[in-house]
């Protein structure tokens, strides 16, 4: 005998239709009124059901259109060869990896001195509160948002390369420009963590409740000292990312 609350069931079936894909992404679910017959349950049963699938982000609901299955074109992005700059580039490592992937690539972008937080500060090896040059932007592809990214780089480093204060885009990509006027990323650190959103991140990135986020630090080093923190808020339902450690031919190879 199923013990468990009768909302719970009702969310339960609705999860199984749709990873058996009774339901398609993008398709619309059945009124409440219909799922009330199916359930032999009440309309304020159903919709707390669809409530708890709403809150997981598999469906979305709108003002008197009901509810929706949410589609997941995911992208997938390989963070090993992300900037890396022996790889064959088409400007900078995110129109490089969305082009390839057969997608269109968009970004808008702000400039401005900022103090380092201590966040930023514990990484970039600088006092908190030190001067800072945030490059920040907000990056779609296929005009979905699909994550911002706001890089941080020390004073010192602005003196030897002043495009990084310069507004608008750096089209070669900023890694590549820092190669070009001697200095040199030759290693980074990546840090990987999942989170709620913040209401200003749940406003850029459009997403709806219970979708989360997935935070990448990555704070890139010349031979001598660290020269810029990125911190990239993905979309946690439109992402995966993956890392190629070690020889990878077995993989590779023929099944």
């Amino acid at each position: 005998m199923n013990k468990q609350p009768k909302y719970r069931q009702v969310a339960d079936a609705l999860r199984r239709d749709i990873d058996n894909v009774v339901y398609k992404p993008g398709s619309r679910l059945p009124s409440e009124s219909e799922l009330s017959e199916r359930f032999g349950a009440s309309r304020n049963t159903v919709r707390s059901g669809l409530s708890l699938l709403v809150g997981e982000g598999l469906i979305s609901s709108s003002q008197g259109l009901g509810y929706e299955v949410r589609k997941h074109e995911v992208f997938e992005l390989n963070a090993s060869r992300f900037e890396n700059l022996t790889f064959p580039q088409n400007g900078d490592a995110y129109n490089t990896d969305v082009t390839a992937a057969g997608r269109r690539p968009t970004q808008t972008f702000r400039v401005e001195v900022t103090p380092a937080t201590e966040y930023v500060a514990e990484r970039l090896k600088v006092g908190r509160g030190s001067t800072t040059v945030l490059r920040f932007c907000r990056r779609f592809v296929d005009d979905v948002p699909w994550s911002t990214q706001a890089t941080y780089y020390p004073d010192w480093l602005v003196k030897e390369a002043p495009r990084l204060a310069e507004p608008g885009d750096i089209e070669e990509g900023t890694t590549r420009y820092l190669a070009g006027v001697g200095v040199e990323q030759v290693g980074y650190f990546d840090e990987i963590a999942a989170r709620m959103p913040t209401p200003e991140e749940a406003r850029l990135l459009e997403v709806s409740a219970g979708v989360p986020v997935m935070l990448w630090t990555r704070t890139g080093y010349s031979d001598t000292k660290p020269i810029r923190c990125t911190i990239t808020t993905f979309r946690g339902d439109l992402n995966r990312m993956n890392y190629e450690i070690g020889s990878l031919s077995a993989r590779e190879g023929d099944m």
